[in-house]
């Protein structure tokens, strides 16, 4: 029997890699909360308002791809974000079996302070790293991501 220490390598491979990520997106997840929280919008939501914003997503679909949500799951996610007044849904003259969703007036205003305190919260969770470390972060995620992909 050896008692050599195994590697990270195969620590990771041991299932450590996914233990880790998903801890660190649980404490991103719960960093943004507690930013988000004095805004009355949760991360989730806030991810939906960027989706909309950024142009990623605009139907119920649209957001079930990009986010990886059952439709079940997003209809109920954005019925409390159209309840807060932040999204509404207008008719789709392309498409009449969906909406389109838009931001409201209310959603225009609270989408900047959302996006500040949500820097805020990445610095913060950055803190410490180089611009060299980012870089790094930066591409072994997306190498990660590259190899699950072509898998």
């Amino acid at each position: 029997m050896s008692n050599a220490t195994p590697s990270v390598l195969d620590e990771f491979c041991s299932g450590e890699l996914g233990f880790m990520i998903t801890s660190v997106r649980t404490g991103i997840h719960e960093a943004l909360d507690r930013e988000l929280a004095p805004l009355q919008i949760t991360v989730q939501q806030y991810v939906v308002l960027n989706c909309i914003v950024k142009g990623w997503g605009r139907t119920l679909s649209d957001l079930c791809r990009v986010l990886a949500y059952d439709s079940g799951a997003m209809t109920r996610l954005l019925d409390r974000i159209v309840a807060k007044g932040f999204i509404r849904r207008v008719e789709n003259e392309a498409d009449r079996r969906s909406s389109l969703l838009e931001l409201t007036e209310q959603g225009q205003a609270a989408f900047p302070q959302a996006r500040r305190v949500t820097e805020v919260a990445f610095r913060r969770l950055l803190g410490g790293f180089s611009e060299a470390d980012a870089s790094m972060l930066h591409a072994l995620l997306s190498r990660i991501l590259v190899n699950a992909r072509s898998g």
